[in-house]
């Protein structure tokens, strides 16, 4: 019974189930699983399978079997966070804004929203409307995997333990990495271009109050948030803390369904329609307009720049405190500019991970070396302005302790991890209830408990 494979593929799972939206019409729909108060459709399993399949040599019925273990698990795990009351932290606006993430991916996958919809039969809102219950189940499910895992520590004696244990021909080469530090500076753009965008949101807001235009079609059309937009403006339900301050103290002080006074954030300015109220949430949507900047104000960046790097190469201040004082980019300049991997959480950078104009500039420096100044793009796609500096340079290697203790010591955590949540699902299969359609009572589960 491969155990660790299934924990392995339940938590890769996790984040692939909500994919799993039905594009198919022929399925005769029935409950062929209950866990507790949960239960489980056959359209789910075949929606996952539809996606699951291609190209693979396993039967169908070991394939159904497996995705149905994987919605088992998922079950278990929804039905102890109600218990706990875990599930209450998964708010509307947590899975709202999952859902568009994943959707956003998709479209990027297929090519365009037009491909995504022809490929479902289903307009983008429908889409995500569907996604909503799975996805909601999986966000309730990690918050109750990282319950079970969250006091789980690893010790130096296991790690060094480990490595001992793995045959040395075994061990595979590490890519090269980078440690890399960069100062941002954003072009200031000129009051001429930010009343620009307010004109046009004024413009948007008498079309709304004069009944000419909907709100959500303007925003489908000309608002430029890409998280929204595709879905007519719409935020889904958040709390105060769901948004930047200047947002919500306009959005939670909206009454009816009057477009709010223009909102300037850090992402630009906006205008909000209040849809609906529940308690301490409120749902609405917007229009997002960003103000871009003239060629001559981004030249007058690029200047500051090159100002900040003679500074750095007169040592009349370290790169770090160059940082600290001068960029904007929120994200790195309290730690002195360095860029941390978002996957890893590591400041020591895999080559493959770095995109764009950085990574051919970085390609043609030496550690130590400052760059000259460069635009680049940041992870929401906003054109920045930078100079970078390569703190460290680790070479392509077999791995090892010395050089590799954080990934071993990930290693163990991930296993520790695992087993935890086996032993969490074996205790969990005696004292739940669990029915399973006759259909599946043959299958090929791993663990032996679903089937009572």
């Amino acid at each position: 019974m491969n155990i660790s494979r299934l924990a392995k593929a339940f938590i890769t799972a996790l984040m692939l189930l909500p994919v799993m939206v039905s594009a198919q019409s022929n399925v005769i729909d029935k409950i062929v699983a209950r866990v507790g108060n949960e239960y489980i459709l056959k359209s789910e399993i075949e929606n996952m399978y539809m996606q699951e399949n291609s190209g693979s040599t396993t039967s169908n019925a070991d394939i159904r079997a497996e995705l149905l273990e994987q919605l088992l698990i998922q079950k278990l795990l929804c039905t102890e966070a109600h218990l706990d009351s875990i599930d209450v932290n998964v708010t509307d606006v947590h899975v709202q804004q999952a859902i568009e993430q994943r959707i956003n991916q998709m479209i990027e996958t297929i090519g365009s929203k037009e491909r995504l919809e022809q490929y479902f039969g289903q307009t983008i809102q429908e889409l995500s409307e569907d996604m909503f219950p799975s996805y909601r189940s999986m966000l309730v499910a990690e918050e109750m995997q990282e319950k079970i895992q969250e006091n789980i520590r690893v010790t130096p004696a296991e790690v060094r333990a480990f490595y001992k244990s793995i045959p040395k021909d075994s061990l595979v080469e590490i890519p090269a990495k980078y440690v890399i530090q960069q100062i941002v500076i954003n072009p200031t753009i000129g009051e001429a271009e930010k009343e620009r965008c307010r004109e046009r949101l004024r413009d948007f807001r008498d079309r709304i109050s004069a009944g000419t235009a909907s709100f959500s079609t303007l925003a489908l059309l000309y608002s430029e948030d890409p998280g929204s937009a595709a879905h007519g403006g719409d935020l889904g339900y958040f709390g105060r803390a769901g948004m930047v301050k200047e947002f919500s103290e306009v959005a939670f002080n909206l009454k009816g369904d009057k477009v709010s006074k223009i909102v300037e954030t850090e992402y630009g300015f906006h205008i909000i329609q209040l849809i609906d109220r529940q308690g301490e949430k409120i749902s609405a949507r917007h229009i997002l307009l960003i103000p871009k900047a003239s060629a001559e104000e981004k030249e007058e960046a690029l200047k500051r720049l090159d100002t900040i790097r003679t500074m750095v190469l007169n040592n009349e201040v370290t790169f770090d405190e160059a940082a600290r004082y001068f960029s904007m980019d929120k994200d790195t300049r309290n730690n002195g500019g360095l860029v941390v991997d978002p996957q890893s959480e590591d400041i020591r950078l895999p080559r493959t991970s770095i995109s764009g104009e950085m990574a051919r500039v970085i390609n043609r420096m030496s550690v130590g070396e400052i760059s000259t100044p460069f635009v680049d793009y940041d992870a929401r796609g906003r054109e920045v302005h930078k100079i970078v500096k390569i703190k460290e340079y680790f070479p392509a290697h077999m791995a090892n302790l010395e050089e590799d203790w954080s990934i071993f010591e990930r290693m163990v955590l991930r296993e520790k991890e695992q087993k935890a949540l086996i032993k969490w699902v074996e205790e969990k299969q005696k004292n739940t209830y669990i029915s399973i359609d006759d259909e599946y009572k043959n299958a090929n589960f791993h663990y032996d408990g679903w089937i009572k």
